[in-house]
């Protein structure tokens, strides 16, 4: 690491010291999974019979045990656009691997839900813990030892990390993940913007909103804002785990179709019988996490990330928290502005230069570990953009100067010195602020607060005219344990119209913000949340009430509450509403009551498998 930036260094040397024991734990078992039985030459007849039962023209193969059979796990589902793409793709997956000697078969399936569509509704609960569920099911598609490889097909918010956070648990096998790109652009989503805050002004009617929305959401293929869907794809570039250059092509192009017979081919060439055996447990390893945290600061993606990454990692036996994406924003510069954070979106920043742009640039300066395992190559290869020439798919070098600097520029030249995500502690717990698309003189907001327990409160007071004023909006009982730690994107257009009309606001909650949150101050993921934990105690935010002096400041990383500590040690806390049901949200019980914090990723399936490894 002595050719790294020294922060990036010591923060690297910090999570490999903190992450030894569970590390070394996780590669173990990783290669007694091998050794011991997790595959297919150790089923029995009656195992392999039934394994292989409906494979058609392919039977033989998988029989002989002759050839690698590569496992498709498909989030596919033609309700979610992003999602959409991939009906399609198990049958020409299976017609790639043929051509390289291999097998494929779909293991299973998991679901995929669209916060889009759930954004501001009940079904938002299932949001969170539906990353818990795909990992499950994921690991439940794996668990049949009929395979030697893996695809992921999956992009969305919970859908990638849930894969990988079950595939981790077969890190053994070979695995890449196949996005399907975004749909090609639409209505300027700062048009979408603004007709949204029109409508919450009732300067809009319903139909002409929902006119802006289909405008935008108009095809398949991912939303073109960069929140968390595109997020995952840049992150998982970074981290190595796609054929280069894979996230950003569009649906149904010859290009895209190309990508993923290359991706086939490739996993069929990392198998362990090969001498290029590229099992994930390796190529998921501290410097790749790093990575991923390092390109999401560099290009200003979504907060989901402080929950998702932590989580990705803990299922590798790595521990990542917030004092290192605080650390590692302060020496990784901004270099995209990418709506939310600007003006363009995925696909403009993809035709100005890309992820190819990105990572040429951060492995020059010295700011992003090149010596990772990909799938795909080295790191190296992953500055580069692919194209057809004849039909054929080629890569060529990342252009070395941007093509658009108002939505992306170099290191020595970016929009911002770091990278925008902070996090702020306090006596109110710890939290993370998104400053990226936030003015500087909004980075510190010192105002009384106003306390609401759900987002719908939020909104009739606004509706009502109860927030004409300088304040610090708190909506507390939004973390995991105590209702899912739902989304509240639905508050980002009233809260831009009480700023654009001149007042000091902010929100501050133990809940989420989309990863499209913008131009609004956001304090966010504050543990511990309000709701008691198991021993009883109540999160701080719990004692706030209606008038207290709250100061939130990215520049001085504080959260607190200005309350007179004699007063404040005489208060009961709030009492949290009763858990809401219906949607199916008491079926998720289970996760909420053993949920963990969200710095540590908010999960339960990993806080009771670290109970029991």
């Amino acid at each position: 690491m002595t050719d790294l930036h020294p922060a990036i260094a010591k923060v690297t040397e910090r999570i490999v010291e903190r992450s030894r024991k569970g590390r070394a734990a996780y590669l173990d078992l990783m290669d007694r999974q091998r050794q011991a039985g997790t595959n297919r030459g150790n089923l029995s007849c009656g195992n392999l019979a039934h394994g292989f039962a409906a494979a058609g023209d392919d039977k033989p193969v998988i029989r002989t045990g002759c050839a690698m059979n590569i496992g498709i796990v498909t989030s596919y589902n033609d309700m979610l656009s992003a999602h959409q793409p991939y009906g399609r793709y198990p049958e020409q997956i299976k017609l790639f691997a043929r051509e390289v000697g291999a097998t494929a078969q779909v293991a299973g399936g998991v679901p995929a839900m669209c916060d889009g569509v759930t954004q501001g509704q009940a079904g938002m609960d299932l949001s969170l813990f539906s990353r818990d569920n795909i990992a499950q099911g994921t690991a439940i598609a794996l668990s049949h030892a009929m395979f030697e490889s893996v695809l992921l097909l999956g992009i969305c918010d919970k859908i990638v990390p849930g894969l990988l956070i079950g595939a981790l648990r077969f890190g053994h096998l070979p695995q890449i993940l196949i996005p399907a790109g975004p749909m090609p652009s639409g209505l300027a989503n700062k048009e979408k913007q603004r007709v949204r805050q029109l409508y919450a002004e009732g300067k809009a009617t319903r139909d002409e909103l929902l006119d802006a929305e289909a405008a935008s959401y108009h095809g398949a293929g991912t939303c073109t804002f960069y929140g968390t869907a595109n997020s995952n794809q840049m992150m998982m570039e970074l981290m190595g785990l796609h054929i280069p250059g894979s996230a950003f092509t569009n649906p149904g192009t010859k290009l895209r179709q190309e990508l993923t017979r290359a991706a086939t081919h490739r996993v069929a060439a990392i198998g362990w019988d090969g001498d290029d055996y590229r099992p994930l447990a390796r190529c998921v390893d501290e410097k790749a996490i790093i990575n991923a945290a390092i390109g999401l600061l560099a290009t200003g993606g979504s907060t989901n990330h402080a929950i998702h990454l932590p989580a990705i990692a803990r299922a590798a036996g790595i521990i990542i928290d917030w004092q290192d994406f605080d650390e590692l924003s302060h020496a990784v510069p901004l270099l995209a502005r990418v709506y939310p954070n600007g003006a363009g979106d995925v696909n403009n920043f993809h035709a100005a230069g890309g992820i190819g742009y990105i990572v040429r640039e951060l492995l020059d300066a010295r700011l992003l570990h090149g010596d990772v395992l990909t799938v795909g190559g080295t790191m190296a290869d992953y500055a580069s953009e692919p194209v057809l020439a004849e039909d054929a798919l080629q890569w060529q070098p990342a252009p070395t100067e941007s093509r658009d600097d108002t939505m992306l520029r170099p290191v020595i030249a970016p929009f911002s010195p770091d990278g925008g995500m902070r996090l702020l502690t306090g006596n109110l717990g710890r939290a993370i602020i998104k400053t990226s698309a936030v003015a500087e003189d909004r980075w510190t907001i010192e105002a009384p607060c106003r306390i609401f327990d759900n987002q719908d409160a939020v909104l009739a007071a606004f509706k009502a005219g109860e927030l004409e004023q300088d304040a610090i909006v708190v909506v507390r009982f939004q973390g995991p344990r105590a209702n899912g730690m739902p989304e509240l994107h639905k508050l980002t257009p009233a809260l831009g119209v009480l700023q654009d009309r001149g007042f000091r606001v902010a929100l501050l909650t133990d809940g989420r913000m989309s990863g499209a949150s913008g131009k609004v101050p956001a304090v966010i993921h504050l543990s511990p949340e309000a709701l008691p934990g198991a021993d009883g105690v109540s999160g701080p935010l719990a004692f706030l009430t209606d008038g207290d002096i709250v100061r939130v400041c990215a520049r001085q990383g504080e959260v607190l509450a200005l309350v007179d500590p004699a007063i404040w040690a005489a208060r009961t806390p709030a009492v949290a509403p009763p858990p809401a049901l219906g949607v199916g949200r008491e079926l998720f019980a289970l996760f909420r009551h053993h949920a963990d914090e969200a710095e540590k990723g908010g999960s339960a399936v990993l806080a009771a498998m670290e109970s029991v490894i």
